[in-house]
Formats: structure tokens, C-alpha cells, sequence
């Protein structure tokens, strides 16, 4: 194999060399069966068993209680914008969000379509380099539940705690952090997630919903829209994305292995705080976005002095093989998404190549 590259793209994202071997091994025989996987019916039950052994290990990994159901969907977080309000936003009810950034709009944005929605903290004011103060949140008296997106992506912030909703529902966007530090499921009503940076390859959306929240789901809407349609059928009334089920599976089995999700956290500080050094060390030729209160372990967000600089730093570092520096079209600068998949190694490599550039252009 020629050498790997260091991939810091924002998603879809790394994925562990040796979840990529054995989905190569198993590629055209998957179990004996003389198929692949991806030629096998979803009733089949060599795929029911891949489908409920990745159910039950994400529950093991997560801590998930009992009373929450483990769904696999389909359309990504930017579906679940529009299927959390079709299910739980009653017409006497108001949704609301802390808006954080780019994808809390969004979330917003969809949410509008389909009833009252009300901004109960945000950091708008501060260019959302931020996650805004959470101990006075404006949450209406009538409101169905509280949004958060716990880590931003495209501006690089993340939660360092949730807020506290009382008898308020709590629901999560956790698309860009799941899995990569524990977390007190039972303080959610819904967390959801696209898989593509932290639990696998895109195509599949683990949604984990409370089993009262999906009673509440009106019969007025889509089949195919509502959280009981799936959660009666254990995700399969309809053929699941079920390569993407099978490689989900194995990349939790990676997480397993390599010590859970504590452990999991614990090496994402010490590969991102690599990097955050080089920012913090480097006399302002870097400049981080985010506050340091609020900085994500996943997307690690910066600037330059100059946008020539910048261009010149994306251009150098892809000529030694850095992939997906370049920061987000909407808000310019320099991004490096260090999601569990990718390795110390390279953050290591990074943060030497980042010093380098400095010494040449400082």
C-alpha cells in the first residue's frame, strides 16, 4: 500500500486503517455466505445480526439506558432538522435552540417550517467563536423541547457541559462528537447523529429517542417520517443502508477494543492539545477561532495573519499529504477535524509541519 494520507477532512472523515482491512477481507464473502454484505437481503438473518450486534455495542459503548430505542435511519442530521419538529412540535408548543453557529441555523431554519421556534441562548454577537453562557437560558414556558448542537463543526465549538432543562426535553445534534467522550444519555430525550465522522461512513443516522418521545409521533404525517414507524420495525420497515450498518459495527468493535469511550476522549486530548500548542505557542502568526472555553475536539479551527498566508499554508500542506485544511467556504480560514478515527501520528505530523511553515513565513 502507498503511504496513507493525513486526513483532516470535515466529513465524511478517517476511518481506522484496520476497520478499512477487514471490510476489504470480508468484501466478497462476508460470513460464507458466498456474497457480500451488500448483496444480501435485510431479512436475511446474517444481516439482522449485524444490524442488532451494532445496536447492542453502541448501547454497551454509550451507556444508552433501556428505556431509549436505538434507530438507524437514513438523509443525515439535515433530515432529522425536519423530523424532530414533524414528531414533537405540537401547535401549542414552541421548539427551541441555543444557536451556536452554522448548523444550529439550520436546525432552526427547518424547524420554522413547522411551528413556533425561539433562540433561548446564543453567541451571535461574538461570531459564534463561542458557546454562549448556559446558566440563564431564556426557555419558554411552553416548550416542547431544547435543541443544542454540541459540537460546531464549521466554527469549532463544542460544549464542555449541557445545560439543565428540568422537566424541558433535552435534544442533541451530536453528529460531529458522538462517541468521542461519555456522555449522561439519560439527560436526552433524542440524541442524533450522521455517522460519517465519528461512527462510520455516510449513509446511516443513529437517532437514540426515549420511548415516550416516540409515542408522541402523529399519525398525520409520512410513514416514512415518523420514529415509531421505525422503532416498531427495529429500523427495518424499509431496507436499511446496511454497508454502512456492517462498517458502523466494526468501527465501534474499534472503539471497544481500544479501551471504550473514556479512553477514546482521553486520546483525542492528547492528539488535539498537539495542535492547539502549536496555535497557542506560535506568538500570533496562528490565531485560533474559538474561544478556549469552548474549543472542540473535533474541529480545530484557525487563522493566519495574511489570507495569502493561508492559501499558501492550504496549497504547501497538501503537497506533503495533508488533506482537508481548508476551512469551511462560509467562514474562510484554516479547519483540521481530528475525529477519533484519525491517528496521534498524524496531528504529531501536523503540528511539526505547522511549525515549519512558521519558520519559513514568520
Amino acid at each position: 500500500m502507498t503511504k496513507r494520507a493525513y486526513n483532516f477532512n470535515a466529513g465524511p472523515a478517517a476511518l481506522p486503517l484496520e476497520v478499512l482491512k477487514q471490510a476489504q477481507e470480508e468484501f466478497v464473502d462476508f460470513a460464507g455466505a458466498g456474497m457480500s454484505i451488500m448483496e444480501m437481503s435485510h431479512r436475511s438473518a446474517i444481516y439482522e445480526q449485524v444490524h442488532n450486534d451494532a445496536q447492542a455495542l453502541l448501547r454497551e459503548l454509550f451507556g444508552i439506558p433501556s428505556n431509549y430505542k436505538v434507530l438507524f435511519l437514513q438523509g443525515g442530521a439535515s433530515t432529522q432538522f425536519a423530523m424532530i419538529p414533524m414528531n414533537l412540535l405540537t401547535p401549542d408548543k414552541v421548539a427551541a435552540f441555543v444557536m451556536t453557529g452554522s448548523w444550529a441555523d439550520k436546525a432552526i431554519k427547518e424547524a420554522k417550517l413547522f411551528g413556533q421556534t425561539a433562540v433561548a441562548a446564543s453567541s451571535a454577537a461574538d461570531k459564534f467563536n463561542r458557546i454562549p453562557d448556559l446558566s440563564d437560558l431564556q426557555i419558554p414556558d411552553n416548550a416542547a423541547y431544547l435543541h443544542v448542537t454540541s459540537n460546531e463543526t464549521i466554527e469549532g465549538t463544542q460544549y464542555s457541559a449541557f445545560p439543565e432543562t428540568g422537566d424541558v426535553t433535552l435534544i442533541a445534534d451530536m453528529s460531529s462528537d458522538i462517541l468521542s467522550r461519555p456522555v449522561d444519555v439519560s439527560k436526552f430525550g433524542m440524541i442524533y447523529a450522521g455517522a460519517q465522522k465519528n461512527l462510520g461512513p455516510s449513509g446511516v443516522t443513529v437517532v437514540i429517542v426515549r420511548e415516550d418521545l416516540i409515542e408522541q409521533s402523529p399519525k398525520s404525517i409520512a410513514t416514512m417520517l415518523r420514529y415509531d414507524t421505525h422503532a416498531s420495525n427495529n429500523s427495518l420497515y424499509n431496507t436499511p443502508p446496511s454497508f454502512s450498518v456492517y462498517l458502523m459495527g466494526l468501527m465501534l468493535k474499534w472503539v471497544q477494543e481500544r479501551g471504550g469511550v473514556a479512553a477514546t476522549e482521553q486520546y483525542n486530548r492528547d492528539k488535539t492539545k498537539l495542535i492547539y500548542d502549536t496555535i497557542d505557542q506560535s506568538g500570533g502568526f496562528y490565531r485560533g477561532f474559538a474561544d478556549p472555553s469552548s474549543r472542540s475536539l473535533m474541529n480545530i479551527t484557525f487563522r493566519i495573519q495574511t489570507e495569502e498566508l493561508e492559501n499558501q499554508f492550504a496549497k504547501e500542506s497538501e503537497q506533503h499529504g495533508f488533506i482537508g485544511l481548508k476551512g469551511h467556504r462560509s467562514v474562510g480560514g484554516l479547519r483540521a477535524s481530528t475525529y477519533n478515527a484519525v491517528t496521534l501520528e498524524s496531528c504529531k505530523a501536523l503540528a511539526e509541519f505547522m511549525q515549519d511553515f512558521q519558520k519559513r513565513n514568520g
